[in-house]
């Protein structure tokens, strides 16, 4: 296994700080606010109350991770926004909720070379032109939200993304490509207290060839340990995964598909 990117939403400087010292690759701020409410608060997601001001203080506590933003989806401020986060020493900058290769196309030419790209793929229509989306020159990283993805396409939970046929071949198409291919987010490893087992989700990961996630809410669930511990633990679990055969992994998905149905 590569190295597995993890990236972490916080605003808090402690926090950040802890998460540089454990080796988590990218730390920074979710910006996202338009439209996520009308998408997602009748859901126990997590809506981010982020500032472009938290940057300052997150960037002073970063050391070896570098600084990341998820920038607003496409508006008539973007390219203004891009400019002010890279500005403000971003390293990294994600893209959410687009539908078109003109959107993602604009939202590389506004960066400009300046930062690391990631496509946020949210919606049915854009993951439909994934191969499209991996031939634009200055794309960094397609990465997969399966929250927003599954309310686009009309399946049940994000569980039923995950385990589908549909995004082994988007996935497929980006591995094929070279970029990187993130997928969702991930919990604790071996975290059994969760109604889907986090392990479960793990084994997914390594079947679709993902080469990093979010760290999502459930890490921090009830939380009482080390991250730094916590995240150690994560990556070797994640490498045990990347270690099975086809078949164990077929398995792997076959028990989470009874768990998300029954």
């Amino acid at each position: 296994m590569q190295n597995f990117t993890l990236t972490l939403f916080t605003n808090q400087p402690e926090l950040a700080a802890r998460a540089d010292a454990a080796g988590v690759d990218r730390v920074g701020l979710d910006l996202e606010t338009l439209g996520k409410s009308e998408r997602q608060g009748h859901l126990n997601t997590w809506i981010s109350d982020h500032q472009e001001a938290d940057l300052p203080r997150v960037r002073t506590f970063l050391h070896k991770a570098k600084l990341f933003a998820r920038c607003n989806p496409p508006n008539a401020d973007l390219n203004s926004e891009v400019d002010r986060l890279i500005a403000q020493g971003v390293n990294a900058l994600m893209l959410p909720y687009f539908e078109t290769v003109a959107q993602a196309q604009s939202f590389v030419d506004a960066v400009g070379g300046r930062a690391r790209t990631v496509l946020l793929i949210e919606t049915a229509r854009a993951a439909e032109q994934t191969k499209h989306l991996c031939n634009i020159p200055g794309v960094d990283e397609i990465h997969f939200g399966l929250n927003d993805l599954r309310l686009s396409l009309g399946w049940a939970t994000h569980f039923h993304v995950l385990v589908s046929d549909d995004l082994v071949r988007w996935c497929e198409i980006v591995n094929e490509s070279g970029l990187p291919c993130a997928v969702g987010g991930v919990g604790r490893a071996h975290d059994n207290s969760l109604p889907i087992p986090s392990d479960l989700v793990l084994a997914q990961l390594a079947r679709l060839r993902a080469s990093g996630s979010l760290i999502s809410r459930a890490f921090f669930k009830s939380w009482d340990h080390d991250l730094g511990t916590e995240i150690t633990l994560l990556r070797q679990a994640l490498s045990d995964c990347f270690q099975m055969s086809s078949v164990e992994l077929s398995q792997q998905r076959l028990q989470l598909v009874q768990l998300i149905d029954r």
